[in-house]
């Protein structure tokens, strides 16, 4: 950028560039309000941002930047993780690309444009659980256009939703946790064993125990900070979905499993060791990822005797409140565990209670034992 100070032009600095906003509250409108979006001073755009200051590069279309203003809203009043942003933008941008081959926009678009939108998608053989999350991210960003004046109606409100059976979440039996645990910790104590194998097998052993005992999401499993293994509490704080905090359980295994993992870090990369992470990255600097958590679960599933297809970091989380649950915990106490802001998303566990009432009565009741067809 010319007339700039060289060391200005090799290390950007940033400037603010205030942008309006409104906000609708039924029929009254607001004050404005100003946001401030961070710009490079060479003419670039801050990754993730949507300002614009020319120089010489192409405009974002209009559509892409009404995406971004509703991204932006997201982000800063509900507190969406990256990967909800992600997921947002993804739909919105299959949506906006169909609307430009009709020839049309967010700010144009009717019913009949969503609906044929959610057609097309249906024609492609796109699930009922995809579509509705399609539809769930067109709605709310109709709804963000409407309530930020951009157009007077929001014409997702007429459009329903496919109709789809919610399946029961996959999940694991006590014993096969205990395998898992048992596999991932197998050569742990070989002394002959290289160390950094060694560390490997209590890092995954330490991520299994704590996935099962806890409930967490594996988002906030990989980010817990290393303070979580000094912890002497049997619970830990946790900042989940739209940064959240509750507090998660710890159980005394998984305790042991922290303190052993650390130890062995402590020996073996006392550089990474650090960080401010409980599960750093192997190399680069930052946490663990969750796909490297995947791939390793899935490896000692395989090994373990279990089917890869059945596990997961999401199943231990179900096994977590379905044991909870068959052992007699309350469903709003595993409603809390698991961070769920809304009572009907747990009730994906309703089939355990089911099956355990059967069990109350067929022990508990006098003729339970009775045989059907007296």
């Amino acid at each position: 950028m010319a007339g700039l100070d060289p060391a200005i032009q090799a290390e950007p600095e940033i400037a603010l560039s205030p942008i309006k906003r409104n906000e609708r509250q039924d029929a009254d409108a607001q004050p404005r309000q100003f946001r401030f979006r961070r710009l490079r001073l060479d003419g670039r755009v801050k990754p993730g941002h949507d300002g614009w200051m020319g120089g010489g590069m192409k405009a974002p279309s209009p559509a892409a930047g009404l995406i971004q203003s509703f991204l932006d809203a997201m982000a800063a009043e509900r507190g969406a993780s990256r990967n909800t942003i992600d997921a947002y933008r993804r739909d919105l941008d299959d949506y906006t690309a169909f609307l430009a081959k009709r020839k049309r926009d967010p700010l144009a678009a009717g019913g009949a444009d969503i609906s044929a939108f959610l057609a097309a998608r249906t024609a492609a053989g796109l699930a009922p659980a995809s579509l509705a999350r399609k539809l769930s991210s067109v709605r709310q960003f109709h709804k963000h256009l409407y309530v930020e004046r951009r157009r007077d109606d929001d014409p997702s409100l007429t459009i329903e939703g496919p109709r789809r059976g919610r399946p029961l979440p996959k999940t694991l039996s006590v014993a096969e946790v205990a395998k898992l645990i048992e596999t991932a910790r197998e050569g742990l104590d070989a002394p002959e064993r290289p160390q950094r194998e060694r560390l490997a097998a209590a890092r995954l052993a330490c991520l299994i125990e704590l996935a099962y005992a806890s409930g967490l999401r594996v988002s906030e499993l990989v980010a817990l900070p290393k303070s979580a293994a000094r912890t002497k509490e049997s619970l830990i704080a946790v900042r989940g979905k739209g940064n959240k905090e509750r507090l998660a359980p710890i159980s005394g295994p998984a305790k042991a499993a922290m303190r052993r993992y650390r130890e062995l870090l402590d020996e073996v990369s006392p550089g990474i060791a650090t960080g401010p992470w409980l599960f750093p990255a192997d190399s680069d600097s930052g946490h663990l990822t969750r796909q490297a958590f995947a791939r390793d679960l899935k490896a000692v599933a395989a090994a373990a005797g279990i089917g890869a297809g059945r596990v997961s970091p999401h199943v231990l989380r179900h096994a977590f409140a379905s044991h909870l649950l068959q052992n007699g915990a309350d469903l709003r106490v595993v409603q809390d565990l698991l961070g769920h802001s809304d009572i009907s998303t747990t009730q994906i566990y309703t089939h355990v209670l089911d099956e355990r009432a059967k069990a109350m009565v067929r022990d508990l009741h006098p003729l339970g034992d009775a045989d059907d067809d007296r």
